[in-house]
């Protein structure tokens, strides 16, 4: 694969996309039940915050110097970019300040619910910016809806594994739509695949096919899908905690695999 050396964006996306896909259910489910145990939602809310925060490291990784990060908020409004960058900072601001508040019981609880979906709709937000970044006229492997769907369902594959491995043994907290979800997202991510290999014959340059930027896209995406597959059935069935665990690593590197293809099929026509 020859997108190998874009892992750190490979490792911000899907940890952003999972984390703000765990956060929009934990919203659903504490706007629906409440927050008792209020110690146990600290532990599973301090999850998707820690893997956006690792996220974000990986991104600056990708600029060189973590102080190329604030240049990339320069053009807020007018660029894609950085708009990406402020709606995921003012994300993990928000949810931040709402597990902190939450920590020291300071938030009532009216207020955490507009809170929570305030920080929820901003999340969306941040998915919506991340997905056009990639939509460039001039990449035609990229500027296609399929993407989008990838780049959507990462944030429903991720953040329903995230969601069936941490409230697994919640009592009621587990409710079942997760699992629906994951197993939903997993299909479809499935004819995504199908749809994609079958259109990337029909695109290319004047110099080159796409096909060839990844000549082990079928082997890729096999070993993807059996890993969701595999993740699926143990984040189903299973209330072990390790096995919970690898359940969801498996599901994430699963994730990572597939974009890592996306970075891998970057090729431009006409003036980039």
């Amino acid at each position: 694969m020859n997108g190998l050396h874009e892992w750190p964006l490979v490792i911000f996306t899907v940890l952003a996309q999972s984390a703000v896909g765990a956060w929009l259910i934990f919203t659903v489910i504490l706007c629906r039940q409440g927050d008792e145990p209020r110690a146990y939602w600290n532990k599973v809310l301090f999850v998707p915050l820690l893997l956006l925060g690792a996220g974000f490291i990986a991104s600056a990784l990708h600029l060189g110097t973590p102080l190329r990060a604030l240049n990339s908020l320069n053009r807020v409004g007018s660029s894609m970019l950085s708009n990406e960058i402020a709606t995921g900072a003012l994300f993990f601001g928000l949810a931040g300040v709402y597990w902190l508040w939450g920590l020291f019981g300071k938030m009532s609880r009216g207020l955490g619910k507009i809170w929570l979906i305030l920080t929820a709709l901003v999340g969306l937000a941040f998915m919506y910016m991340m997905n056009q970044v990639y939509h460039i006229a001039t990449v035609p492997t990229w500027n296609t809806p399929l993407i989008s769907w990838q780049f959507y369902l990462t944030v429903v594959i991720g953040g329903s594994a995230l969601a069936c491995g941490l409230l697994a043994n919640f009592g009621d907290y587990q409710p079942r739509y997760t699992a629906v979800l994951y197993v939903l997202g997993t299909f479809l991510a499935a004819i995504i695949v199908i749809y994609q290999g079958f259109g990337l014959s029909q695109i290319h340059s004047s110099a080159q096919q796409a096909v060839a930027l990844v000549p082990d896209f079928a082997v890729n995406q096999v070993i993807r899908l059996c890993l969701l597959a595999a993740a699926g059935m143990v984040l189903l069935k299973s209330k072990q905690p390790l096995l919970l665990s690898i359940a969801v690593i498996l599901a994430l590197f699963a994730e990572m695999i597939g974009r890592e293809l996306f970075y891998s099929l970057h090729m431009t026509v006409g003036m980039a």
